[in-house]
């Protein structure tokens, strides 16, 4: 039987080995909110330069850009979010709990629990006590000024594209090319969730990778399904099981006012089919919209033929938070070696936090811990590099496979004589001898080899 992955198990996963710490914790926590230790910092700057790799450095059309998290709040009322970023809200008066109107009558949402009876939904025993639904806005508001009484209203980002749609004349200027071209962009975002939950899965603090495609009219249907096409590949080239994704295309009443097409790619969560990114078709709409309220012209202009249109944008939109739990549920994985029980994370070698271990077999021997550190040291300059001494080998190999390592080179006496390693691959168990001198070399060429999941245990 295939190893059963829960939430439960990633979560515990996570605090036993620092990825992920509930946030305020000592002051009894801040719901939704987490805090990321070393290797959880790690992965998550790993997923994000894999994006960006894939969205700007191997691209010529695609320009970087860092907005500010605090923009001028016109910019949120020509975007519509001040008047419609609103979910349904109903509280239950008697267990005092919040939840989305909409989510409630959705089955594929089962996080949703009574708080009195949790093997039922709200709504569903006697005692509870829904209020008729409410329009909630998402945005976080907070204040700009030194003195309050002068201050201004303004907002935390619930999304980092509108950041971008007001500097599409600033980029195009620079960009010298015509659309198609795009602008990606990763930062914070912050979302005042009504019912937030599912670990990291959704919460009010996080981080977003956003590209907003700039197209001629006519071309804008033949891009967005190239980039539906495009981004499921990306989740396939790092390691997501081909039999957990799926595209969701949305129905007509799913979509949003401006977008003549939206499609979720869909992972198979713990918790069900949910969205892990979504590519929207949002047309001119965005704009359209801040060249109206701000009244400066937010279109391609052609100087050698007087050419001008209003460019429509494709947006593949995806979470870092999200994107990290998605590959550490797919990574997951149980299985019993040498009638010992082994837990490991069978990431992607280009996406684990620690990409080598270096382990001297005798931690009491001077000259293996000398030989072990300056092998570290040369190896750090070009990977990342984890140099552990700490108990026994088999506990330190135990710990390397948690945290996803996909290789540990061990220095041991036979080391001290023909300087050669042991090479142990965290997927295969397999153990080769290599030269140190040619360590490098050979991390380097693995880093570099074509990488498929191995299937789960059973």
């Amino acid at each position: 039987m295939a190893t059963e992955v829960t939430m439960d198990k990633i979560v515990s996963l996570c605090r036993r080995r620092g990825f992920v710490f509930p946030s305020s914790e000592i002051y009894g926590g801040l719901g939704s909110s987490y805090d990321y230790g070393h290797y959880g910092v790690l992965l998550k700057d790993n997923v994000k330069a894999r994006w960006l790799e894939a969205m700007v450095r191997e691209r010529d059309d695609i320009l970087a850009l860092d907005s500010s998290i605090i923009l001028h709040p016109r910019v949120w009322e020509a975007s519509g979010h001040v008047g419609g970023f609103t979910d349904p809200l109903v509280d239950c008066r008697t267990c005092k709990q919040r939840f989305r109107a909409d989510h409630l009558a959705d089955p594929e949402h089962t996080e949703l629990h009574c708080g009195k009876r949790p093997s039922k939904r709200p709504g569903e025993t006697p005692d509870c006590d829904l209020t008729e639904p409410r329009h909630f806005n998402l945005m976080f508001r907070t204040r700009v000024g030194a003195v309050e009484e002068t201050g201004v209203d303004v907002y935390l980002r619930p999304e980092t594209a509108q950041g971008i749609f007001i500097n599409f004349k600033n980029v195009a200027q620079l960009a010298r090319r015509k659309p198609p071209f795009g602008i990606a962009q990763v930062g914070k975002a912050f979302r005042n969730e009504i019912t937030p939950g599912n670990f990291i899965f959704r919460t009010l603090e996080f981080e977003m990778m956003e590209l907003e495609y700039f197209v001629p009219p006519s071309d804008a249907q033949q891009w967005y399904e190239y980039w539906v096409a495009e981004r499921l590949a990306w989740h396939l080239r790092y390691g997501v099981r081909e039999a957990n994704l799926r595209v969701r295309p949305h129905e007509a009443d799913e979509l949003s006012h401006y977008s003549s097409g939206t499609s979720d790619i869909e992972y198979l969560y713990p918790i069900g089919w949910s969205e892990l990114e979504g590519i929207a078709n949002r047309g001119d709409f965005d704009l359209t919209q801040h060249t109206n309220e701000s009244g400066t012209k937010l279109e391609w202009v052609d100087a050698g033929t007087g050419e001008r249109f209003t460019p429509h944008v494709i947006e593949p939109s995806l979470g870092v938070n999200r994107s990290m739990l998605t590959f550490l549920i797919d990574a997951y994985d149980e299985e019993v070696v040498a009638e010992r029980e082994r837990t490991v994370l069978r990431l992607h070698p280009r996406l684990a936090p620690v990409t080598v271990a270096v382990l001297p077999l005798i931690t009491k021997d001077a000259g293996m811990v000398a030989k072990a550190q300056a092998l570290r040291d040369e190896l750090r300059q070009h990977l990342s590099v984890e140099y552990d001494e700490s108990g026994q080998i088999g506990r330190r190999y135990r710990r390397q496979d948690e945290i996803g390592t996909p290789w540990a080179l061990t220095v041991d006496e036979q080391s001290l004589t023909d300087d050669t390693i042991t090479v142990r691959d965290r997927d295969s168990l397999a153990q080769e001898r290599i030269s140190i001198a040619r360590a490098r070399e050979y991390l380097l060429e693995r880093l570099g080899e074509p990488w498929a999941p191995p299937p789960r245990t059973t």
